[in-house]
Order: structure tokens, then sequence, then C-alpha cells
């Protein structure tokens, strides 16, 4: 069956009819059932072809479809070269060899989020204080302290390596008027978990996160009217712009006993796989490791956070955008991989269920983002339960009515009456809620 819709041509076929280079935009099955985080999708490899017919029937790609048997049958795959898909969608081999190293640590979260919840807010209170004065030190000509801003980033780092879900959870907040010293932390906190979810060595988590909280010291340099522009950049203005990367590396460059990697990172980290980035043009494996790590973090807070001259986004967006750009302006192994550690869902998230309840993401699970630990806080009717309930949808957790929770959409911060950051300073988060299947009379949720 081909339908036309708004000019495009779909046409449903089953999967045994796939070949490279179909673009999938339908399955026969809701999305959030299968492996692929991204709805809609490129088949690039054979190994992208045999993931789908290994999950679904039927598809629908967009296109007429002109199915021409082939003269020969098609060798298959090895098992031993075929990938195994996490949350992430297909695979992408636009790059001839891995740019991320070996995985070197397996971490586990040792804590609850909800008992590590109040320890990261004391580090991320301290980090946004220790954030701010970097930018007024170097506003001022003034020395970095060093030593304690080492000691903030690992007080941070150790919270990540405790429970990443806490802190993440953190990064969600967002102040329109503090936005230069929350991005540092907030790059510096996703640096660390995205190394962490890498399995990078512990000193390269703490290195990383220290080169996400200096990476843009260099904006420092440039005048208040070009920073804090409420409009769009004029072509004069973006060249100043650019010029934070130079600024950067010269003040780290300057301080004694820093490691090199943060110099790199805040000279590098708006270059671009596809060469056209800036300050120098570098390309693939030109760009240092950390940098392409940060660079990609910085782009995600970015999108998602709300600036003078810009309303952030929700994350799902950012994910996309990051999806498509992946191969020219990311790494594109590096941002499959960041896809597949955010999730669809982040902690942080306001979600909305199927059936019209509301509640705030506290944490996800690291092998299905899919299903994470929701707070609810709302009714079907939106409004505030007399007792807040915590389900875990990855233990199929169901409602009053014996269905299992679902997210049906996310929605923005304050949707509801839900204020993210009321919720954090009030310390709800920072308990363990009792589940959906204990007494709504039990007296132990919040109001």
């Amino acid at each position: 069956m081909t339908t036309a819709r708004q000019d495009i041509i779909e046409t449903e076929i089953p999967v045994s009819q796939l070949q490279i280079g179909m673009h999938v935009i339908r399955l026969d099955r809701p999305w959030e059932d299968t492996d692929f985080l991204l709805q809609g999708f490129i088949l690039q490899t054979e190994e992208d072809v045999l993931a789908v017919q290994q999950q679904c029937e039927k598809v629908t790609v967009e296109g007429k479809v002109h199915v021409v048997p082939e003269p020969f049958e098609r060798t298959p795959v090895p098992v031993s070269r075929r990938k195994t898909y996490g949350k992430s969608g297909p695979s992408d081999n636009s790059q001839t060899s891995s740019s991320i190293p070996k995985r070197k640590v397996t971490y586990v979260n040792k804590v609850d989020a909800s008992r590590e919840m109040s320890a990261a807010r004391m580090s991320y209170t301290e980090a946004k204080a220790t954030a701010k004065n970097i930018m007024s030190s170097l506003r001022l000509g003034r020395t970095l302290e060093m030593n304690h801003i080492h000691q903030v980033v690992d007080s941070c780092v150790d919270s990540v390596l405790r429970n990443d879900n806490a802190l993440l959870l953190l990064t969600k907040i967002k102040n329109k008027d503090e936005y230069t010293a929350e991005h540092c932390i907030n790059v510096s906190i996703l640096s660390a978990a995205f190394a962490k979810h890498l399995g990078l060595l512990e000193g390269e988590i703490r290195t990383v996160a220290l080169c996400g909280l200096l990476h843009d010291v260099g904006k420092m340099r440039i005048d208040d009217e070009i920073l804090n522009k409420p409009g769009a950049l004029t072509p004069e203005e973006f060249a100043v712009m650019k010029n934070h990367t130079t600024f950067g590396r010269d003040v780290l460059a300057a301080m004694p006993r820093l490691a090199h990697s943060a110099v790199d990172v805040a000279y590098s980290h708006h270059e671009r796989m596809d060469g056209k980035g800036y300050p120098r043009g570098l390309s693939g494996h030109q760009i240092p490791l950390f940098a392409k790590i940060v660079g990609l973090v910085d782009t995600y807070d970015a999108i998602t956070s709300s600036r003078v001259y810009d309303k952030g986004r929700a994350s799902m967006e950012a994910l996309q955008i990051i999806h498509r750009n992946k191969g020219a302006q990311f790494d594109a192994e590096l941002a499959v991989e960041f896809i597949r550690m955010v999730g669809v869902y982040p902690p942080g998230s306001i979600v909305e269920m199927t059936n019209g309840e509301v509640g705030i993401v506290v944490a996800t699970h690291p092998t299905s983002k899919l299903k994470p630990r929701v707070l609810l806080v709302r009714d079907a009717n939106k409004q505030p339960l007399a007792t807040f309930r915590e389900a875990n949808l990855l233990n199929e957790a169901q409602d009053s009515a014996g269905q299992p929770y679902k997210i049906a959409r996310e929605v923005p911060d304050e949707s509801f009456g839900i204020v993210m950051k009321d919720f954090i300073e009030q310390g709800i988060l920072n308990r363990k809620a009792p589940d959906v299947s204990a007494s709504v009379d039990d007296g132990h949720g919040e109001s």
C-alpha cells in the first residue's frame, strides 16, 4: 500500500524487502517497544537491516519501492560482526576506525539516587558558586584558585561515580539569568557522566570534568554587549564571539600545573568532524577526544537551556539534532553513545503518563532508558496527589485500573504547576517515595 501525505510518499513493505538506503519512518509496533531510540532512520548497513528484521514484520518507508530480485543470495553478516543494539538506533559507519577507546572500566551505581541527592545538591551548589567565582576572577584579572577548583570537580565526580542520576537531575534546573555559570558546571557534570558511560579511567573522568568546567573561560574576554545580546549576532559580532576559544587557550596556558587537555578543550571544543568548525578548521582524528566529548555535551546543554536570545528546548529535540548531525558536526560513535546515555527521558524530565497522571523522572536504568523510575505528583486531572508515589516502569508498575504505567510524552518545566527547582529545594526528591503498590493512606508521601 502506497499513500501520499503532505507530498511525502510512504510505502508499507515486509521487512524481507528492506534494502540499504531506505528511510524507515514507521514500524509495525510502538517505537518504545524496540531498541531504536530515535523515530525514523536511514538503513546504512547490513547490520541495520538485520536489526529491523529481527524486531518487526512490516515497516513503512519513505518513497516508492521497486523491489528488484538479486541475481545472487546476499551473504549473511557473521554473528561476530553484528552489532548489539541498545537504545540508540542503527549503526553509523561514516568513520573507518573507532574514536572511542576500548572500554576500560565498568561502573555501577553504589547508592540509590534518592540517597545521593543530598550530597549531590551540596556539590552542585558549591560548584555553581565556584563557576561564578571563576568568571568574576577572570573579569578582574585575578589568578584562579586551582586547588579549590580541583576539590570542587572531585566532589562532583565522586557523586557521579556513586550515582550519576542525582547530579544529572540537577542539571535540568535552568535559570536564564545565570546561564554562563550553570552552563559550565552542567557541561562538567554531563562530561563526567558521559566519560563514566564510556568506561574511561577514573582519572580521565576527573580530567574531562575539569575540562568541561573551564571550556568557556575565554568568554570572559568578550564584551557583555555581544555575550548577552538578546537577539541574533551579526556576522561581525559572531566573528568576535569565535575568539573566545583563542582567549580560553591563552588564559589556561598561562596557568601553572594545569592539565594540558584543559587548554586543548578550551581551544578546540568548537571544531567539527567535517572541518567546518573553528578556530583552526580541524577535522576527524585531528580533534582531541576530550574536545569531542565536551563539544558534544556543550551543544546538548546549550540547546536545552533558556538564554537571553533563545528558549530552551526539550531533551528529545536536542538529541534529534545531535543524531541528524552525527558524522558531520559530531563524532558519529560518540553521538550514538551520548544518545544512549541520556535516553529519551533523562533524570529531571517532567512526563505525562498515558493514563493522564504526571510525574518526574528520578532515575533511569542503564540498560532500559525507556523505562525509568518516575515520581508521580499529579493525578489524571492534573491535581496534586495527596501522597506522592514512585512507579518503576522497568518492573511493569500498574495504575489503579491495573494497567502498566507508560510515558506518553515529556512536557516542559513548570507544566501543570510542577517547578523542578521547588521540588529540589523542598527536598522532595531527596527521599525515597513509597511504591505505587503501597497503600495510599500510609502517610509517607508529600502534598
